[in-house]
């Protein structure tokens, strides 16, 4: 359900990303309202739905719910930050020990 409800919010997010740009989860507060039947019963769905909420200095603030056949099953409130792409490989790499791009030869 989180996954799906983050990916939610980076669909919506794509409106706001410039050439090379990209989007990564700062924070989610999840509240679960109902258990859900979903890996229960193959072949039922899931869906969630993300409303963009607005800024607030580098982050971009969305309101996620997440629903299955029944109903709602849970809700979020997100945030997500704006990154340059080649950037955030540069950052990855030297967590991993990796040199980074501008160093490889």
């Amino acid at each position: 359900m989180i996954e799906l409800m983050e990916l939610a919010a980076a669909r919506l997010m794509k409106s706001h990303l410039g050439a090379r740009e990209t989007s990564v989860a700062v924070a989610m507060n999840v509240t679960y309202v109902a258990h859900s039947l979903h890996h229960a019963h193959h072949g039922s769905t899931m869906r969630a739905v993300a409303s963009y909420v607005g800024i607030s200095g580098r982050l971009h603030r969305f309101s996620i719910n997440a629903f299955d056949e029944t109903g709602l099953i849970g809700t979020a409130e997100h945030s997500r930050a704006i990154v340059v792409e080649r950037r955030l490989m540069g950052i990855a790499r030297q967590r991993a020990g990796e040199p980074g791009m501008l160093l490889m030869v």
